[in-house]
């Protein structure tokens, strides 16, 4: 491990050197930059690590050679800090050696559809949409919506949301399934507990180089814009569908003012969904025993439960549970996410099989 380290150390000085040089053009400087600014917080780690291992070293020559009993317990003392301070560091140095998903620092477009339950599945979608957007907010990202069907009760039947910022995709990757909810519908007048549902699709957006999606393969169809219900709140054939020849993967989009900024937005979702499929195609291509900690296949199954009459979330891939459904639903989503990123991480380096 740490001769990798002094390999990623050394690089990192390489690339400062120069781009302190001055003699670079703009391309070649903007790629150092980020190729820096990837690895400079394992070197960072490592330069404190290194300067916290001379110290502990240094107390032990001195307690060698001391006579003193109290310098002696003084130093031992803070050799004792130390070891707890090095330990720490070099779990977190594993953890940052660990491979990195090459999407980690992409946006993502989510898609939200109410399932199971009817109309509640629906307001049930609308609740998620709610509680990702002030989650958002608490991270300074930005959301925009790309096609939304609005649930005849409140809600949606379907949203599909582009969410912009940093590391987004780190987040929200793990939140791909089948989110449970068990609660009173407002429409229940016996009082009886329901339980309906209500999927989450996590996709990250696509960029050119990575996904070929030409013009002469997609079908290009208007239609009227339409309201809950069905109805059309437009004359003008404003709304979007695009259709992937090739994989017959098919997106609408009515949000936007034109028919123009539907289409771009549909060619967006679009890309996305066909760099999704691709990416789960390699997935199934290495292996089918290759499972990660949320099983980007297993999208139909049942990954959490917020239970309101016990204000209790249920992540149910880490068995962890929480009594905090109030705050998580007003965007205080960290409190899951969290744990789940710490269990795969330490999953990760333990090599164990999920």
């Amino acid at each position: 491990m740490f001769d990798r380290l002094d390999l990623i150390e050394k690089r990192y000085q390489e690339i400062q050197d120069h781009v302190a040089s001055g003699k670079l053009e703009i391309k070649e400087m903007t790629e150092l930059l980020k190729e820096s600014s990837s690895i400079q917080e394992t070197v960072e780690t490592y330069r404190f690590f290194k300067a916290k291992r001379s110290e502990y070293r240094d107390l032990e020559t001195m307690i060698e050679s001391e006579t003193d009993q109290d310098l002696i317990d003084m130093a031992q003392s803070e050799m004792a800090k130390l070891e707890e301070t090095l330990e720490r560091t070099e779990e977190k140095l594993k953890v940052l050696l660990l491979p990195k998903d090459p999407n980690d620092e992409k946006n993502v477009i989510m898609e939200i559809k109410g399932a199971a339950g009817g109309d509640e599945g629906n307001i049930f979608a609308g609740d998620l949409f709610k509680m990702y957007g002030k989650y958002a907010e608490t991270r300074n990202w930005s959301i925009e919506v790309l096609n939304a069907m609005d649930g005849s009760m409140g809600g949606y039947t379907s949203i599909e949301f582009m969410v912009s910022g940093k590391s987004v995709y780190s987040s929200l990757k793990y939140e791909s399934g089948t989110h449970r909810v068990q609660r009173v519908p407002e429409t229940e007048s016996q009082g009886r507990i329901h339980t309906s549902t209500a999927t989450v699709l996590v996709m990250p957006e696509a960029e050119e180089i990575e996904v070929d999606v030409k013009w002469e393969d997609i079908r290009f169809d208007t239609f009227n814009s339409s309201g809950p219900g069905g109805q059309s709140v437009n004359t003008t054939k404003s709304a979007v569908r695009l259709t992937h020849i090739p994989t017959n993967i098919a997106v609408a989009c009515q949000e936007g003012k034109s028919q123009h900024e539907n289409r771009d937005k549909a060619l967006r979702l679009l890309k996305a969904r066909v760099y999704d499929r691709f990416l789960q195609e390699q997935l199934e291509k290495e292996g089918e025993e290759r499972k990660s900690l949320v099983g980007r296949g297993e999208r139909s199954e049942k990954i959490r439960t917020y239970n309101y009459p016990q204000n209790r979330v249920t992540d149910h891939r880490i068995g962890l549970t929480l009594n905090r459904l109030d705050v998580i639903m007003e965007g205080k989503l960290e409190l899951v996410l969290e744990p789940l990123l710490n269990e795969f991480m330490k999953r990760a380096l333990t090599g164990e099989k999920t």
